[in-house]
């Protein structure tokens, strides 16, 4: 009996005195050469720092199509994505087979689509991109989803191009061997692969007419233009390019206290997230819904009316 007691007190004991484990997630970014990898990181340490029981690390992935696939299906708690791709997903419409159930915690960022090629090069403009070696982005990518949906909007299919599947860093080294003529990369300005291309090689990013403009805004009121100064990278001209936002996407019953705590924990952090990723600059309460036809989270939709 007295073996059975001091068992009992022991076992006691251990379950008052040992932590309870903190619950493990992921948040699904991008090649680690964009602008996904290192915000997710750096989302996953602040929340991971300033939640109770909550750890998060950073998953290298194809980036938006993946993302939103693995949120709503729990693969992942969050993931950044495109807004295209997430309005996509929202209606079920391709490349996803039904709809998706995610929502949006808040916007963060625009993306640019940017078609580069060399200096020299003889392709002026998109509609030159035909018969040319063109790196489309990887599969699954939110970068291939935009750029075949934009080629497709002025009258170019796939199969008119000699297209590829590379990611950012494939893109940027197949374009300085010379072994494509042109290669597309969806990401914020300043991104880190055509930054880094740019120091090394003379480059061109083809801009896009006010006509193009507005029809793809036309098929897609996701996309503006946006006008790019010269030297944003170096050497590269001035440009006018088609942007969406990304923005942040979790399950769409995802427990609304946390949500909540996840969106606060993100904006009271902000000055720091700055300080590391410029682009975030984009990122404030009064943008939170700038993604059009989906609704937020009620979690982070409490928050912005709170603040509000």
């Amino acid at each position: 009996m007295r073996s059975m007691i001091k068992k009992g007190i022991i076992s006691l004991a251990l379950a008052v005195s040992l932590p309870v484990a903190a619950n493990n997630y992921t948040i699904g970014t991008g090649s680690q050469s964009g602008t996904y990898y290192p915000l997710g990181g750096l989302l996953a340490k602040i929340w991971s720092e300033n939640i109770d029981d909550f750890n998060m690390r950073a998953e290298v992935t194809a980036a938006s199509v993946e993302n939103v696939i693995k949120v709503s299906t729990k693969q992942q708690l969050a993931g950044i994505a495109m807004g295209n791709v997430v309005q996509q997903a929202y209606q079920g419409t391709e490349p996803f087979p039904r709809k998706m159930d995610v929502s949006v915690l808040f916007a963060l960022y625009p993306n640019v689509v940017q078609f580069m090629v060399p200096a020299n090069s003889d392709i002026k403009s998109v509609a030159d991109l035909k018969g040319k070696r063109v790196a489309l982005g990887a599969p699954g990518s939110g970068t291939r989803v935009s750029a075949l949906n934009i080629l497709k909007t002025l009258g170019i299919e796939e199969g008119d191009m000699r297209g590829q599947a590379l990611n950012y860093t494939a893109t940027t080294e197949a374009l300085a061997n010379g072994q494509i003529d042109a290669g597309v990369i969806v990401g914020s300005l300043g991104v880190g692969a055509i930054t880094e291309l740019a120091l090394t090689r003379d480059i061109r990013i083809l801009s896009f007419s006010d006509e193009e403009i507005a029809k793809i805004n036309q098929a897609n009121a996701s996309y503006s233009g946006l006008d790019v100064d010269a030297d944003s990278y170096r050497n590269v001209p001035a440009f006018q390019a088609p942007a969406v936002w990304n923005v942040l996407v979790v399950k769409g019953d995802l427990d609304k206290d946390l949500a909540y705590e996840m969106t606060k924990v993100a904006f009271d952090n902000i000055d720091t997230i700055r300080q590391s990723i410029g682009v975030t600059k984009f990122t404030t309460v009064e943008n939170m819904n700038k993604l059009a036809g989906i609704p937020l989270h009620p979690g982070s939709q409490q928050f912005m009316d709170e603040k509000k």
